[in-house]
């Protein structure tokens, strides 16, 4: 089985082809991935306009050069998967289209994939993972505790009130006048700064549900660089630093909390899972493998490049659904919000 996903939900244009061998396991076959960052650095953040011109702009070459490299032509296809959603609308439609098009012409199957659901499964391509597993998904936009029990099959256990963790870090970086991406840029800065020197808070610590809040952390951190302005560059590396630290803390304990609510019900998970962009953070890695160790599991996270939006991740998903008979038809819907609850089987 042979699919290729196209993902276009935010700032990357993405293409990838993956295979299933007889074994079960998953192949990346190819992997073509063009960011957009230079095309938004100037204003500090992603402009959705300009995101979905950028995709219009290089789809087409890109998904020549991820069949070209997977040695593959469309008619060798099993199928074709796209991120229908959730994301910027306008990125949405373009892969979406794109996919709908190659479909028709080809007669392939449609998998309209949910882009939550790629990161879910992402797992199960690396690590060949079974289920149920507890998942921790965050990224620029999302932040959840998902008990993930099958293909489809979701329970969000907490999720955060207000800013998803990616988009706090960015937030605090543009605060602290680093630049676009923000997220990498807070977690070098930390690395050189004294974690201890500011007390910022700990929100939801030992609360009884696994949710999230990040708004007032944020708060706190901009009181205290107003505070001490001018800052020099130990005070961002000292921000920088506490903050992470309190990031860290707070993922920990309210992942803790959501082992507690997935023993009750579904069970004993086979792995504790990060994925999404903020996976990639090393310090938190390393937080939740002493987290996982206590609770007697693994952890498991994806190799740095399929952290954040890629191809592989959605071609996937798209075995996944397409060995289930899981498929969609030229109707399917660009969603800019669809929650991972909703991915069942759909009429």
């Amino acid at each position: 089985m042979r699919v290729l996903g196209l993902e276009t939900t935010c700032d990357e244009t993405a293409a990838a082809v993956v295979s299933l061998s007889d074994d079960g396991r998953g192949h990346i076959r190819s992997d073509e991935i063009l960011s957009q960052i230079a095309e938004h650095a100037a204003y500090g953040g992603v402009v959705p306009e300009i995101a979905a011109r950028a995709h219009v702009e290089v789809i087409d070459r890109l998904v020549e050069r991820a069949m070209d490299n997977a040695g593959l032509a469309l008619s060798e296809l099993d199928g074709i998967a796209a991120a229908a959603g959730p994301g910027l609308i306008g990125g949405v439609i373009v892969g979406l289209t794109t996919a709908k098009a190659l479909a028709l012409v080809t007669g392939k199957p449609l998998i309209a994939v949910n882009h939550l659901e790629a990161h879910a499964l992402t797992a199960r391509l690396t690590d060949g993972i079974a289920f149920p597993y507890l998942l921790l998904l965050a990224s620029g936009g999302h932040t959840q505790l998902v008990a993930v029990r099958g293909v489809g099959d979701y329970v969000r256990l907490g999720a955060t009130i207000d800013d998803a963790i990616g988009e706090a870090f960015d937030k605090v970086a543009k605060l602290l006048g680093l630049p676009y991406p923000g997220g990498p840029e807070v977690e070098r800065e930390a690395l050189k700064g004294d974690p201890e020197r500011f007390a910022l808070p700990r929100p939801l610590l030992g609360r009884p549900a696994p949710d999230f809040s990040l708004s007032g952390l944020k708060t706190a951190l901009r009181i205290e660089a107003e505070r001490i302005a001018p800052l020099s560059e130990r005070d961002v590396s000292d921000l920088c630093a506490g903050f992470q630290a309190a990031v860290v803390d707070t993922v920990v304990d309210r992942t803790r909390v959501a082992l507690r609510a997935f023993r009750e019900t579904a069970g004993h998970p086979t792995a504790l899972v990060a994925a999404g962009g903020v996976a990639a953070n090393q310090t938190l890695r390393r937080a939740l493998e002493r987290l996982a160790r206590e609770s007697g599991l693994r952890l498991v996270a994806p190799p740095l490049r399929l952290c954040g939006d890629n191809g592989a991740m959605i071609a996937w998903a798209g075995i996944e659904r397409l060995r289930l008979g899981l498929v969609d038809d030229l109707s399917a819907p660009a969603r800019a919000r669809w929650p991972l609850e909703e991915t069942g089987p759909r009429p």
